[in-house]
């Protein structure tokens, strides 16, 4: 009898796993990722879970993604010819070789375990090693069953979606409506954004409650996608089409990039804008957001930076200027930025100050809103300071 190929081999081992069953839980798929040294850097991870149209909603996003060149990882389940359709990298499967691979290493890794992992529990840790190795910018998750103990729930994602709910799996998610939903709304986490299509009101009510609970936002999508042709027929598909669009808006307006125009509170804005074209950038910015309001500008710039450049992009939506010394030799001095400040805009106000605390506190005695800004390494301090890591200012020295 001939020998098996290494990929039918490691396919038949994990096929055998289903002998385990269905064992709904995180521990197994935690111990897992934290084995295998998963590390999706970071990309965005996009969690589906429903019970119908879960997969539609999940090629719908991945298809709008990689047409904005988006690299992006997707799991779904069940596959339809070869197993290999649950794991796709921009589109395209996994490969024989990086199955075997895979199953191999986590073969031996699990090989005295209790319990055993289940077949999905290690599919799901092949695709997420996969997409790890792959650097994904987005990865789209779809949940194998239910959701709160759904192998892929041990992912934090950064924006949840509920497609409807119906009765489905009574066996393991519960004989109600009410019940499978409370499985469902189980992928929602603390203040992370969750789009759901239109449900029953016992499911609505569920998601609703969860979301209260967790201070996560919450946006129902009733209405159907027609502004263009939708690759998959049936009007439900164009409502998948809504659902998968609110989405991504979703979790694009959810991006936090630090120093990058964040709102650290309602007063606050640090931006790491640290040359003449970023600073007209940040004007900008400024000004759609807040329009004609100006700023209590925090300002303290690299000495290697164009100095006059910056002060004059960000004139336009500034009220007066602050200069502290802050904890590098690299940072231009107070008092010779000062200089270049008065022989470029004369009639802006402006003060020296001794730490980034002095400059708050003469900052927030004026009532405009405060904008911290000049430099990366200047934002790394602020947040450090404002987050009370003093540690990180021994960072920010070096």
């Amino acid at each position: 009898m001939p020998r098996l190929s290494p990929y039918k081999e490691t396919l038949a081992w994990i096929y055998g796993l289903q002998r385990f069953g269905i064992k709904l839980g995180l521990e197994n798929i935690q111990r897992l990722i934290a084995a295998l040294h998963v590390d999706l850097g970071g990309a965005r991870v996009i969690h589906v879970a429903g019970t119908n149209g879960k997969g539609s909603v999940c090629a719908m996003i991945d298809s709008i993604l990689r047409a904005q060149k988006y690299r992006t990882g997707l799991f779904t389940s069940p596959h339809l010819v070869t197993f290999r359709e649950r794991v796709r990298v921009d589109g395209e499967m996994i490969s024989e070789d990086g199955v075997a691979n895979g199953l191999t290493a986590i073969r031996n890794l699990v090989r005295d375990w209790e319990p055993h992992p289940t077949f999905f529990e290690i599919a799901t840790a092949l695709a997420l090693k996969h997409f790890s190795n792959a650097k994904i910018d987005i990865v789209i998750l779809e949940t194998g069953l239910g959701g709160r103990l759904d192998a892929t729930n041990a992912v934090q994602p950064n924006v949840s979606i509920i497609t409807p709910i119906d009765l489905d799996h009574q066996q393991w998610l519960g004989e109600s409506l009410e019940e499978i939903a409370h499985e469902k709304a189980g992928i929602i986490k603390p203040r992370i954004p969750v789009v759901a299509a239109a449900q029953a009101p016992d499911a609505e009510k569920v998601i609703r409650d969860r979301a209260v609970e967790c201070q996560a936002p919450l946006q129902f999508v009733n209405d159907s996608y027609h502004k263009s042709t939708v690759g998959l027929p049936g009007e439900h598909q164009k409502q998948n089409a809504a659902l998968a669009i609110a989405a991504i808006a979703r979790g694009l307006a959810s991006v936090d990039w630090p120093a990058r125009f964040q709102r650290w509170d309602d007063r606050i804005v640090i931006d790491g804008a640290h040359n003449p074209a970023a600073a007209q950038v940040l004007a900008q910015t400024w000004q759609e957001t807040f329009g004609d309001q100006r700023a209590s500008l925090i300002l303290a710039i690299l000495s290697d930076k164009d100095l006059r450049g910056i002060c004059e992009a960000l004139a336009p939506i500034a009220d007066s200027v602050f200069l502290p010394k802050i904890r590098t030799d690299r940072a231009f001095p107070p008092d010779e930025l000062a200089k270049v400040l008065c022989a470029s805009i004369p009639s802006l106000p402006y003060c020296t100050t001794q730490s980034i605390a002095d400059a708050f506190d003469q900052a927030r005695a004026k009532p405009n809103r405060i904008l911290l800004t000049g430099s990366l390494h200047f934002a790394g301090e602020v947040l450090a300071w404002l987050q009370c890591q003093p540690a990180a200012f021994e960072e920010c020295a070096q």
